[in-house]
């Protein structure tokens, strides 16, 4: 292993005590493919099945903590019938030596179905405010999924504040014009947090790891400014949380606006000052890519997602002294190797941005 690599194999421990053994982690992937109940396909499990061998830690991709806030297909965790599909997620990520937590989330205004509910009503009637009531329910429905996560056998979870998801749509003032209590932008992520401790001290289970993953800014002159997420990093530090993931196309972009020419990474990492560790993310794919990221100093983790997807080898290539092996793009004449899902295949084929890029046509 070149020498640049050894500080990504170093362990770390939380502070609530657990060790995780190095300092790579599994990306959310989205695969786009669950079954009707949100249990895994042969598809999904051909995916996943020894991919992420020698990774400190998975973060089991987006799993809908209600019925209302299902997005596209996949995992669910709102009802004891999904603790089947949850421990088996666990149990993929157990048997490759990682430590797991699942990412929980709400689709909010991009839920699909009739009753589509958001912070705020839209006036040509796609999606209504939730009722506070109905806040305050939500808040408990992240909760049970924490629950059923912790009595599947997962080392925690990831609240999922990211991506222009429910909990995004609270912290904007682009999506969240409430004029009551949930008008406060910090309130409802932080009564979720609040909510998921409370079932992790019922538990007597302090080692259960609790993460919240956010976006730094959106387009728009309403949306998300990085001195909001600034704002909410503070709020977030306060909190028994673990660790924070922010959630970045590229590691080394800069401020949208306001920011002085800064990277948001850096940005981000200076604001949060040692309080917790973060996970830093954003199309890194070869061992180069992640060393020089790992020496900015700007994150104590750094996970992968694209380069994860395309080889599912990718620590037995960093430690074997063979990363000239890594691939950056998807060849076409060796798909079966990447093991994708039809999803997958078909998004990459139409290039979308979840996915790597091609070197060749199909």
């Amino acid at each position: 292993m070149k020498k640049q690599y050894e500080p990504l194999f170093q362990p770390y421990t939380l502070n609530n005590g657990v060790v995780l053994k190095n300092r790579l982690v599994v990306a959310p992937l989205t695969i786009y493919d669950s079954g009707d109940n949100g249990e895994l396909t042969p598809a999904a499990r051909r995916f996943w099945h020894d991919r992420f061998e020698g990774f400190g830690l998975f973060v089991a991709p987006f799993t809908n903590v209600h019925p209302s806030g299902v997005g596209f297909p996949s995992p669910h965790a709102f009802s004891e019938a999904h603790l089947p599909t949850l421990r088996e997620y666990v149990h993929i990520a157990h048997s490759q030596g990682a430590k797991a937590v699942v990412q929980l989330a709400h689709a909010g205004l991009r839920s699909q179905g009739r009753d589509v509910l958001a912070p705020s009503g839209d006036p040509f009637g796609r999606f209504r405010a939730m009722t506070s009531d109905e806040v305050a329910e939500m808040v408990q429905s992240f909760a049970y999924a924490a629950e059923l996560a912790l009595r599947a056998g997962f080392d925690g979870v990831e609240i999922h504040g990211a991506n222009g998801w429910l909990i995004q749509q609270f912290v904007s003032a682009q999506t969240n014009r409430r004029s009551d209590e949930w008008g406060d932008k910090l309130r409802f992520p932080l009564a979720i947090v609040d909510a998921m401790d409370e079932v992790r001290q019922r538990h007597q289970r302090p080692d259960f790891i609790i993460g919240y993953r956010f976006s730094p800014e959106e387009p728009g002159e309403q949306g998300l400014t990085m001195h909001d997420t600034l704002a909410l990093i503070d709020a977030l530090c306060q909190k028994p949380l673990q660790y924070l993931h922010v959630s970045l196309w590229d590691f080394y972009k800069k401020v949208r606006r306001g920011g002085n020419d800064e990277y948001r990474m850096k940005l981000i990492h200076e604001r949060i000052g040692g309080r917790l560790p973060l996970i830093g993310v954003g199309n890194l794919y070869t061992g180069d890519d992640i060393a020089r990221a790992w020496q900015t100093g700007w994150a104590e983790f750094i996970a992968l997602g694209k380069s994860v997807m395309l080889n599912p080898n990718l620590v037995e290539l960093l430690t074997g002294g063979r990363d000239n092996g890594i691939q950056t793009h998807l060849d076409w004449n060796k798909v079966d190797f990447y093991r994708y899902t039809p999803a997958m295949l078909h998004g990459t084929r139409l290039g979308m941005d979840f996915y790597p890029p091609s070197k060749n046509k199909r």
